[in-house]
C-alpha cells in the first residue's frame, strides 16, 4: 500500500524537513559513521529512504558505492541538486535485488510502512542482501499505528518485537542503541535502532 498522504507531507516540507536532518547531524552521525566501519570501500549500499540525501553523501565520501532511494520526489531532487548521490524515487515495496547489497541503511524511514506489510519489507531486505551483509535499521518505539498532526502515518515498535521481526527475517542482532528526538511536529519521541547481520 501507497501511502499518498505521507508521501505529500515530505513532498510538501522538503525543506524544512532538510534544515532539521541538518541541525540533528551537524557535527557527525554516530550511528551512521559505526555502520560505515562495519564496511569497506567499492561495498554496495543501499540508502533505503534517503530523505534529503545526508547520509548516503557520507556514505559516498567514504567510498561506499550508494543506491539513494525514497518515494518522496521532492525528496529525491532535492539529494540530487544538493549532494548528486544519483537518488531515484522507488517505493519499499518495489526492492527486488537479490543478494546485491552489502549493507542497508534504513534510518527512521520503515516506520512509514504499514504493519500490515512491515514483514514482507524485511523479507525483501534480506533477499536483497548478501549473506553477512549489515541492516541498520531506526523505528519509533511504541505500539500500533497513527498519524501524526502532519498526517503521516507512523507504525510503532517495542524494543522485543522489532527484534523478533529481525530474527525470523534472518537476521542476527549485533548492535542497538536508543533515545529521544525531536522530529519535524516538534514533538519529543522515543526510539530503538538495531543492526544486524543477514545470515
Amino acid at each position: 500500500m501507497v501511502d499518498r498522504k505521507t508521501i505529500e507531507a515530505y513532498d510538501q516540507r522538503v525543506g524544512e524537513y532538510a534544515a532539521l536532518v541538518a541541525k540533528q547531524n551537524e557535527k557527525s552521525d554516530p550511528a551512521l559513521l559505526c555502520f560505515i566501519e562495519k564496511l569497506k570501500k567499492g561495498d554496495n549500499v543501499l540508502d533505503l529512504g534517503c530523505g534529503p540525501g545526508h547520509a548516503a553523501h557520507t556514505m559516498k565520501n567514504h567510498g561506499l558505492v550508494v543506491d539513494a532511494v525514497d518515494a518522496s520526489p521532492e525528496m529525491v531532487k532535492l539529494a540530487n541538486e544538493t549532494y548528486d548521490v544519483g537518488a531515484r524515487v522507488m517505493l519499499f515495496a518495489e526492492l527486488d535485488a537479490v543478494a546485491h547489497y552489502d549493507g542497508v541503511w534504513a534510518n527512521f524511514s520503515l516506520l512509514h510502512a504499514p504493519i500490515s506489510e512491515f514483514s514482507d519489507h524485511l523479507a525483501a531486505i534480506r533477499k536483497a542482501l548478501k549473506t553477512g551483509g549489515w541492516f541498520h535499521i531506526a523505528m519509533k518505539s511504541g505500539e500500533g499505528e497513527k498519524r501524526d498532526s502532519l498526517n503521516r502515518l507512523y507504525a510503532y515498535y517495542t524494543r522485543d518485537d522489532l527484534a523478533q521481526r529481525l530474527e525470523r527475517a534472518g537476521f542476527e542482532i549485533k548492535d542497538e542503541a536508543s533515545g529521544e528526538l525531536r522530529g519535524l511536529t516538534g514533538d519529543l519521541e522515543t526510539w530503538i535502532a538495531i543492526d544486524s547481520v543477514a545470515v
